[in-house]
C-alpha cells in the first residue's frame, strides 16, 4: 500500500496548481467532484517518491505514476509549474529530478486535476476545451486505462502488449463492435468509442453507469485485467483477465498456423500448409509455422479457401478499402498476385480487409462466441481437396 509523509496541506480540495504554488510531498490536489487525488507517495516499504493519481476513496490503488523512471530519493518531494507551463519536480536540494514535454508555451499556464483521473496543463486565459491542454497525464499511461483515456497506437493492427521487445498478446483489429480477436462481450457498463479521422485514430470508453468504477490495467504478470468496483464496496471485481489461454499467445503456432485450444496438440496448418520442419513440428516446436503444400502460381487457376471463426491475423503487410463489400474484395484480391488471404473488415457488409505475405497469430474460436471468416488463397489443385470459395 502506497504510504504518504503527513505535512500541511497545500490548500484543502484544491484541484489546480498555479506557477506561484508548490504541491509538497504530504500535501494533494482533489479532483472537483473529490473523485482523484494527486500527490507523492512511496510504494510498500520503499523510501523512494513518485509523483502518482489514486483513486480519492482507494488510496492503495494507483493509476498513475509520473516521475515512475525519475524518483526522489529524500522524503522532501515538491511539484511545480514553471511561468511557461512545464511541470518541475524537485528533490530536497532544489535539484531538477523530472519534467515532462510540454507541445507549447502558455502566457497563463494552470495544473489541473480532473474527475477523468487526468491531470491538464492548460492556458487559464483560454476556454475551457480540450484544445487548450497543453499536456495531458492521459497521453502518457502507466499501467491503467481510466475511462475516456485515448489509446489510438496500432489501432489498426489491434492493441499489443509486448514484454520488452517480445509480442506478448494482440486483440485484433476494431470491427466496428468489437476487438475481432476477443470474444463479443456485450456490457451495459461499458460503451466502446473509436475514432478514426484525419487528425486522430484511437480508441477510448464511457462507463454508463456513474456508480460503477472501472479500469482496464496491465497486472505484474503482464495480463490485460478489466476491473470493477461497485458501490458501496471497497474490493476490485476482476470481469476478465487477457491472455486466457495458450491460444492467446502472440503466434503460437508460427506463420500460417492457426491454434484450436480444444484440441490436442494446439497447433496446426491451415489447410493447403504443411509444416516447415516435420522434425520440430513433432516435438511440439511450432515457431516456424508452415508452408504451401503447392506454392502459388498466378499463371494457373486460384481460388480461396473459407476458414470460420478465426482471430484475424496479425495486419503485417495488409490492404483496408472499406468501400468494398465481400464479392468485390474478392475479386480485387484475385486481381493481385501477392495477396494471401481477405476477409470481411466490419460486422456489416462493407469492409475489405487484405493480407500480403504469411499469415501470422490465428486462432480459432467456438462457432457459439462469434462469427469471423477470412478467405485464403490457394491453387485450384489444393481447392479440389476442400469446399472451394
Amino acid at each position: 500500500m502506497p504510504k504518504r509523509v503527513s505535512g500541511s496541506y497545500y490548500a484543502s480540495a484544491a484541484d489546480t496548481l498555479a506557477p506561484a504554488q508548490s504541491l509538497r510531498n504530504g500535501s494533494t490536489l482533489v479532483s472537483p467532484g473529490q473523485i482523484f487525488e494527486l500527490g507523492f507517495f512511496s510504494p510498500g516499504e520503499s523510501k523512494k517518491y513518485y509523483l502518482g493519481i489514486w483513486y480519492k476513496r482507494l488510496t492503495d490503488t494507483v493509476v498513475w505514476v509520473g516521475n515512475r523512471e525519475n524518483p526522489v530519493i529524500d522524503s522532501h518531494a515538491f511539484l511545480n509549474i514553471s511561468s511557461t507551463g512545464y511541470l518541475l519536480i524537485f528533490d530536497g536540494q532544489n535539484t531538477m529530478i523530472w519534467s515532462p514535454n510540454s507541445s507549447r508555451s502558455a502566457n497563463n499556464p494552470v495544473a489541473q486535476l480532473l474527475d477523468s483521473g487526468n491531470l491538464v496543463v492548460k492556458d487559464g486565459d483560454t476556454d475551457e476545451d480540450t484544445e487548450s491542454y497543453l499536456w495531458e497525464s492521459s497521453d502518457f499511461p502507466s499501467d491503467t486505462k481510466l475511462a475516456g483515456m485515448k489509446l489510438g497506437r496500432n489501432l489498426k493492427t489491434g492493441f499489443l502488449l509486448r514484454d520488452g521487445m517480445k509480442e506478448r498478446f494482440r486483440v485484433g483489429p476494431w470491427n466496428g463492435i468489437s476487438f475481432s480477436g476477443l470474444p463479443v462481450q456485450v456490457s451495459p457498463l461499458i460503451v466502446h468509442v473509436v475514432v478514426a479521422n484525419t487528425e486522430e485514430v484511437y480508441h477510448t470508453y464511457e462507463v454508463t453507469d456513474k456508480s460503477v468504477i472501472t479500469r482496464f490495467t496491465l497486472n505484474e504478470s503482464g495480463l490485460l485485467e478489466r476491473l470493477v468496483l461497485y458501490e458501496n464496496t471497497s474490493e476490485w471485481t476482476n470481469l476478465f483477465t487477457l491472455q486466457n489461454d495458450m491460444c492467446d499467445d502472440y503466434a503460437r503456432c508460427g506463420p500460417n498456423g492457426v491454434c484450436k485450444i480444444n484440441q490436442r496438440p494446439i497447433c496446426e496448418c491451415l489447410e493447403g500448409f504443411v509444416p516447415r520442419s516435420e522434425r520440430e513440428w513433432r516435438v511440439l516446436n511450432w515457431t516456424g509455422g508452415c508452408v504451401r503444400s503447392t506454392p502459388l502460381d498466378c499463371r494457373k487457376r486460384q481460388g480461396f479457401l473459407q476458414i470460420e471463426n478465426v482471430k484475424f491475423p496479425d495486419l503485417l503487410d495488409f490492404k483496408l478499402d472499406e468501400r468494398l463489400n465481400l464479392e468485390y474484395c474478392r475479386a480485387e484480391c484475385l486481381k493481385n498476385c501477392s495477396c494471401t488471404a481477405y476477409a470481411k473488415s466490419n460486422h456489416n457488409e462493407s469492409g475489405c480487409l487484405m493480407w500480403f505475405g504469411a499469415l501470422v497469430d490465428i486462432r480459432e474460436f467456438v462457432a457459439e462466441q462469434f462469427e469471423q471468416n477470412i478467405y485464403v488463397r490457394l491453387p485450384a489443385s489444393e481447392l479440389g481437396k476442400y469446399k472451394k470459395l
